[in-house]
């Protein structure tokens, strides 16, 4: 996984977007997700080409249409690596409190 490219997609607030309507509907084509966006089909295209670069996005052919959808591992990759390791001492405290607790109320 290359941490950088899905870095550097997820810092677009457009990428984001096009993301959190991939996250509703999967399997959208470029068309669907331009409805109701303030940006061109170019820059929508240009944007996808980004997330599909940094592997949060793929696309599928269906007859003369390119579907588009979300890929969530390369996420849940980056919150396993960067977010989870943080949390592990608040959670081993917080099961050793439970344990010291269950121990005095079990006396």
């Amino acid at each position: 996984m290359n941490d950088d490219a899905v870095f550097k997609a997820l810092a677009d607030t457009s990428r984001r977007q096009l993301l959190d309507r991939l996250h509703e509907r999967n399997g959208q084509t470029l068309n669907a997700l331009c409805e109701d966006l303030a940006m061109t089909r170019q820059a929508v295209a240009k944007h996808l080409a980004i997330l599909e670069e940094a592997n949060l996005v793929s696309t599928a052919k269906q007859g003369r249409e390119k579907l588009h959808f979300i890929n969530s591992v390369p996420i849940n990759e980056i919150a396993e690596r960067w977010i989870s390791k943080f949390e592990r001492r608040q959670l081993s405290a917080l099961s050793a409190l439970k344990k010291a607790l269950e121990g005095e109320s079990g006396s």
